[in-house]
């Protein structure tokens, strides 16, 4: 997905707990007909671990000839992380890739130092209308990573290991969880799972990683006595092991990881420990120097106005 324009979310939560440290509260955006919303980054929390970027797409139900695609667009620097609750998406990238994206798989596409992509509707959607639920996440590389070839990986469903134990239920996306590892290879240690808790279910949350934070998707849960509502990312205390109990019948993303060694900065698309590659990527872009999708080359997304914003520093959590 490309970094489309989105106010910057609201400040922290005035609820907390002891083991919670920062509720971040997303701010919604219209883009073509879908809400998105924009949870990192934020004023509140800029990176937890690797990620560095996270948007709720949806849900959202398309009547017909209302879905939007996504046209070609370029990236650097990080790792893009598709998955869906609901509805299909069409992935085409500049190293010749098509993959339809149905719930429950994972695209990994790491642009390294240059890819495009677009992300289309099926012809079916964009005739009849159709669901789309999911979540987009960018993972920034490490500095020495940052410039590897670009690469894409797509996981089905069926090859991601699922955890169920005492109404909890765990499709483990990225890393490892619940002694299960998913067969997704990352650039830096990190965790990323898609959990459902039956009501008095609880999802345990040990620091595994030093940052640790849980995005509410659906349903009410409580962690060390006070209760969150759906769309809320919590992030965990350092170094404590606490839990979320589900008040209601809920679905989490749990996610976590390593901080980087240092602040990270965006602009548009593009993700770098160093300013001075934004620029020769913008200019890369503008000049028409970056790969070409085979299959779908006849329109693109174009960059922003070098007035529309600077590059904004990401840093990991002091």
């Amino acid at each position: 997905m490309s970094f489309a324009p989105c106010p910057d979310p609201t400040p922290g939560d005035a609820s907390s707990c002891d083991a919670v440290e920062t509720v971040i509260i997303p701010r919604a955006h219209d883009i073509g007909g879908m809400e998105v919303a924009r949870v990192l980054p934020s004023a509140q929390g800029q990176m937890i671990g690797p990620f560095i970027f996270f948007d709720r797409m949806g849900p959202v139900r398309f009547t017909a000839h209302q879905a939007q695609d996504v046209r070609p667009h370029p990236h650097i620097g990080l790792a893009t992380v598709t998955y869906l609750f609901d509805g299909i998406m069409v992935h085409r990238d500049s190293l010749g890739n098509e993959r339809v994206i149905a719930p429950g798989a994972v695209n990994l596409m790491t642009a390294g130092r240059g890819i495009v992509h677009s992300e289309r509707h099926d012809a079916t959607v964009k005739a009849r209308g159709g669901p789309l639920f999911g979540i987009q996440s960018w993972i920034a590389l490490p500095k020495a990573r940052e410039e590897d070839a670009p690469d894409f990986l797509h996981t089905g469903a069926e090859d991601l290991p699922v955890v169920s134990d005492g109404g909890l239920t765990a499709r483990i996306i990225l890393g490892s969880a619940f002694g299960a590892a998913s067969p997704v290879a990352l650039a830096s240690p990190a965790t990323y799972a898609e959990i459902t808790l039956a009501p008095g279910a609880r999802l345990p949350i040990d620091p595994t990683h030093e940052d640790r934070a849980v995005f509410t998707l659906e349903g009410e849960v409580e962690v060390d006595g006070t209760r969150f509502e759906p769309g809320r990312m919590l992030v965990i205390r350092r170094g404590l092991a606490t839990s979320a109990r589900a008040i209601t019948p809920a679905r989490l993303m749990l996610m976590g990881g390593e901080p980087l060694e240092g602040p990270r900065y965006i602009w548009w698309n593009f993700v770098s420990s160093d300013l001075e590659r934004l620029d020769a990527a913008k200019a890369a872009w503008r000049e028409g120097r970056f790969d070409l999708i085979p299959m779908d080359h006849d329109e693109f997304i174009p960059a922003p106005e070098d007035g529309a914003g600077r590059p904004r520093p990401q840093a990991p959590r002091p």
